[in-house]
């Protein structure tokens, strides 16, 4: 384990240099860049960032960095909100951009395989010329590799499944510069331990992700969109879980508290009324869209819901679902010159509606703005609170009443995130969670990958 930050001598950063085909720079705008994410947690700088171009590449600065005890954080767009790419030991920030191409799209296969630093949005575009679409939608442009080391889901989890879902075969580096290759390129896969959903997740703690297959799928005949009015965040919830166990097939179900929606209505120039809001996806032929639409409908009202509109507009609907991606940079717009802490947990679907009255609630007592949103379909939810960067006491106060969210969310049974990651924000929420004893194992498995502690030091347990 590091205790102190490691600071490169220019020999190492002369022998990476001899390394990689891609830029060594020490630049300090170019440092500064790797040194955040989109977390509330201070910035820390790499002492440098190594570009590689290829998974050979990868293995040699591995390789040496191991070699040379030097901390290594995998860097992609730098979206994740737990400070998962900080590199809080100093070393190496080994930005995977570069590594950014389609090597294969096959149709026939529904499947595609692809470099880490490819983005979600460059392959769906690549995609759609063949009449397929990548799932897993985060909200954020985020690259792959990003995607698959922090276990990404998103909106359309509900339907499509999570990155743990969707990546079937990964090509990796360990710590020590071997390279490996799991899982196939088959939707079955029963042979020995089950590495790839080892390491996607894994935050990259354990190895460095340099090719992934990816499950694709044909993109539906038919989308809708539809919107609902709701008195109460709780009516709202209750009426989502509902609809998931009513068996109807949404495709994607959002929940937005009142102050999200007046931010998006701001921010992407909507009209909503601003009230707690359930937001519907619907995938499939023409009638099943309209059957879905009509049977949320019925269900819905029975919640007090109200104002149900749906529309089969295509134009329409992306900008609903644009909306709701950039809820979180709406509420920044809404807050100018601020940060914020965004964090998630699930629970059990059958006390979804308790937990987010819970989090209101505790919210409520604080004087720091907040919004509440989420995936309700998979009793996934969000809480966005406003601190200002001035004040750092504000985020140490607001660590505080985050932990104790995530706290309530475990004794109901839930987990401390459904899709953020630990990273370095949520060690302690782990433990609570796992217990002891997992977390042993956890420390295990990674001083076996990784007995030199160089990748991502600090995230996931100190």
């Amino acid at each position: 384990m590091f205790n102190k930050r490691v600071d490169l001598s220019s020999e190492q950063i002369e022998h990476l240099k001899s390394l990689v085909t891609g830029l060594v720079s020490t630049n300090e705008t170019v440092l500064a860049q790797h040194g955040r994410d989109e977390s509330a947690i201070p910035p820390v700088n790499p002492s440098a960032v190594v570009m590689p171009q290829s998974t050979e590449e990868v293995s040699k600065v591995l390789a040496y960095c191991n070699q040379q005890k030097i901390p290594v954080v995998a860097f992609g767009a730098g979206s994740s909100l737990e400070g998962h790419v900080l590199p809080l030991f100093g070393g190496i920030s080994l930005d995977l951009t570069q590594m950014n191409k389609i090597i294969d799209v096959r149709a026939d296969d529904l499947l595609v395989r692809v470099q880490p630093g490819v983005h979600r949005i460059a392959l769906n575009e690549k995609l759609a010329n063949s009449g397929l679409f990548f799932s897993v939608d985060p909200g954020a442009d985020a690259t792959l590799g990003g995607m698959a080391a922090t276990g990404a889901a998103g909106t359309t989890t509900v339907r499509y499944g999570s990155m743990r879902d969707n990546v079937l075969a990964l090509t990796a580096v360990m710590a020590d510069g071997t390279i490996i290759k799991t899982g196939r390129e088959t939707r079955k896969l029963s042979a020995g331990y089950d590495l790839t959903r080892l390491l996607v997740g894994s935050e990259g703690t354990l190895a460095v992700i340099t090719e992934l297959t990816l499950r694709v799928f044909g993109i539906p005949e038919k989308m809708a969109a539809a919107t609902v009015q709701f008195k109460s965040l709780a009516d709202g919830v209750t009426a989502a879980t509902a609809i998931v166990r009513s068996g109807i097939s949404i495709a994607r179900c959002e929940f937005l508290d009142a102050k999200c929606i007046k931010n998006v209505n701001s921010h992407d120039g909507l009209s909503l009324a601003e009230v707690p809001t359930l937001f519907f996806e619907f995938h499939g032929s023409p009638q099943g869209v309209a059957e879905d639409a009509q049977s949320v409908k019925d269900i819905v009202e029975e919640f007090g819901g109200s104002e149900f509109q749906w529309s089969t507009d295509e134009g329409a609907r992306r900008k609903l679902w644009q909306a709701r991606h950039n809820a979180y940079w709406a509420g920044i717009a809404a807050n100018p010159g601020k940060r914020a802490v965004s964090t998630d947990a699930a629970v059990p679907l059958s006390k979804l509606a308790e937990a987010v009255t819970i989090a209101e609630q505790v919210l409520s007592k604080h004087p720091y703005p907040f919004s509440i949103l989420g995936h309700v379909a998979d009793a996934n939810f969000h809480c966005f609170i406003v601190t200002d960067p001035e004040k750092p006491e504000e985020l140490e106060d607001v660590r505080h009443i985050t932990h104790e969210l995530t706290m309530k969310m475990i004794e109901m049974g839930g987990t401390c995130t459904g899709e953020h990651g630990i990273g370095s924000g949520k060690i302690s929420a782990l433990i609570a969670e796992t217990g002891a004893e997992a977390v042993s194992i956890m420390r295990s498995i990674k001083k076996t990958l990784d007995p030199n502690n160089i990748l991502n030091p600090g995230k996931v347990f100190n």
